[in-house]
């Protein structure tokens, strides 16, 4: 697979592998961690690419397991040493999310599904900030500013010729009518989404409220395709953190979830007149007879 020295994918990589090998050898999580005095915890971080991994683990690990192939073992320590290295995220400091960060960085494509907000590929700069100041726990001036530069160095990779990003993006209609920011900032977003949406490697739905229940009703996921890899990542985000799911079982799973969805939302160019459609609702004559955010006079959460 060609990594691109992706610390992340790499781990991801490794962690794999020692679970093949692990799995080969007949021995259980449980059983590992007591013969190398670590917690279970440890092991499974391990293999699911959550914990870095040290060449003396990789030994330890290789001598456990039975593996008297030098070259291979020479080569899963080499993967520690280049899955230990940092991503260019790590220049900011502790962002959330971060394993996910490293795995769309390095995917070829990415079908995601968003019930509440605009993915963070496709907001603006105003949209994309008054997501992160409604944080939860508060996060300080300069911490917010950090965590919009990585959203936005995040968004050079749809724009990256060499490696052009394929997008599929499902979106629920709430994230079109929950006002964040302001109608300003909504109309531009929106605005924004539909530009983008007529790029040929972006494809946008929108699900209506009219589907009624549908499968995405637990919630966000996406599925990332990594170069020269038969098979798909699922990520889900969480409030504190993201789970990886690799089992292939999982992947089909959230994979035909994926493909409900699909059928139930709006065409690719229905959604576009959609999108169009609701822009409106956060034009000038709109905003004269509803409500707006901008003369709110509650109280504001202070970073």
């Amino acid at each position: 697979m060609t990594t691109h020295n992706n610390p992340t994918v790499r781990g991801q990589r490794l962690g794999a592998e020692l679970r093949r090998l692990r799995m080969a050898s007949g021995l259980t999580g449980t059983q590992v961690a007591a013969h190398l005095l670590v917690s279970q915890a440890k092991v499974s971080h391990m293999e699911t690419g959550r914990r870095a991994v040290s060449p003396r683990d990789v030994r330890d690990l290789c001598n456990l397991y039975s593996v008297t192939d030098q070259q291979a073992v020479d080569s899963l320590v080499e993967l520690a040493r280049e899955s230990s290295r940092q991503g260019w995220w790590h220049a900011y400091g502790d962002i959330p999310h971060s394993v996910y960060v490293g795995l769309e960085t390095e995917a070829a494509s990415i079908h995601t599904y968003e019930p509440m907000v605009i993915p963070a590929l496709l907001q603006t700069p105003a949209y994309a900030a008054a997501v992160i100041e409604e944080t939860i726990p508060p996060v300080t001036v300069e911490q917010a500013a950090g965590r919009l530069r990585v959203r936005l160095r995040r968004q050079h990779r749809i724009y990256d010729p060499a490696r052009r990003l394929h997008l599929w993006v499902v979106l629920d209609e709430s994230a079109l009518r929950r006002v964040i920011g302001s109608r300003e900032i909504m109309r531009e977003q929106l605005q924004h989404l539909h530009t983008l949406s007529t790029e040929p490697h972006i494809t946008v739905q929108v699900l209506p409220h009219t589907a009624g229940a549908h499968p995405g009703l637990s919630g966000q996921f996406s599925l990332l395709q990594l170069p020269d890899s038969r098979e798909a990542v699922v990520y889900l985000e969480r409030f504190t953190s993201g789970l990886c799911l690799e089992r292939p079982a999982d992947v089909q799973q959230y994979s035909a979830l994926y493909t409900h969805l699909q059928a139930q939302a709006h065409s690719p160019d229905h959604t576009q007149h959609f999108i169009t459609d609701t822009i409106k609702l956060y034009t000038s004559s709109a905003m004269a007879t509803e409500p707006s955010r901008d003369n709110d006079t509650r109280p504001r959460r202070r970073a």
